[in-house]
């Protein structure tokens, strides 16, 4: 079996070898392992068996996809976010480089923008005993705190938000990941992906893993947003459906 194995791939590399394309009944899972073996460069989703193969490479390179859709959803850099910025107001305040003298780094990066924290926190605390409903969000769960460094709790976590004021295009999906300097101090920086036409300041949590208090620095870096432009425009954004975060400013609450 394993001589009529090896007739078999070598039939194939001799067929893809010899045309441009062809198509070839198999499992993308298979696709992916010629791939590996530098039997074809390229592989092209036709539906859930077929697939379209190309010619071996040097540098092989994989793009699975529906032929009925558009350009594949791709990750925006510098100068697509500066364009956005500048002419759109797609991120307000803009800083067109990276800050980072003296300061957690924030500003325009390579392919994304590493945002601020503004100086508005609410600190949970336990004093009152409170139970953290989302349906039901009682204020007495937190303190209110207006200051140039903000102080988590043990074990604990902050609301705070972004300085910059974000429009998202209908295009486009935003994420949001923690900046490494935090990461490394067991600090976590949630936020949920920013959808097609939504605007508003972005309100972040910051969660203390340590049983160590911890400082957050307001008005330098927090965390980095990424910009995936899809294949086509939505048929209803975050704007349509007139969304409950829709134009938010400040530090944001749930709400149901």
């Amino acid at each position: 079996m394993l001589h009529c194995l090896v007739h078999r791939i070598q039939v194939v590399t001799t067929l893809v070898r010899t045309e441009l394309h062809r198509f070839i009944p198999m499992s993308l899972a298979t696709a992916r392992i010629w791939m590996a073996m530098g039997m074809v460069s390229r592989v092209n989703l036709i539906a859930d068996w077929t697939v379209i193969v190309g010619p071996p490479s040097r540098s092989p390179r994989i793009k699975a996809k529906h032929p009925s859709d558009g350009e594949i959803m791709t990750i925006q850099s510098d100068r697509w976010i500066r364009e956005q910025a500048t002419t759109n107001g797609m991120i307000e305040p803009f800083t067109e480089s990276q800050r980072r003298d003296g300061c957690i780094s924030y500003g325009l990066s390579s392919y994304g923008y590493d945002a601020r924290v503004a100086d508005e926190f609410k600190i949970f605390t336990n004093v009152d005993s409170a139970i953290v409903d989302p349906k039901n969000f009682d204020p007495v769960s937190f303190v209110d705190r207006k200051t140039d460094v903000c102080i988590i709790p043990p074990n604990s976590f902050v609301l705070a938000r972004t300085v910059e004021y974000f429009r998202v295009p209908r295009d486009v999906l935003v994420i949001c990941l923690g900046k490494s300097t935090y990461a490394r101090c067991g600090i976590i920086v949630n936020v949920t992906p920013l959808e097609p036409e939504w605007e508003g300041h972005v309100t972040l949590e910051f969660s203390n893993t340590t049983p160590l208090p911890a400082k957050i620095y307001a008005n330098e870096g927090a965390c980095q947003f990424l910009f995936l432009k899809g294949n086509e425009p939505c048929e209803v954004s975050y704007a349509d459906r007139a969304g409950k975060y829709m134009g938010q400013r400040g530090v944001t609450l749930p709400k149901v």
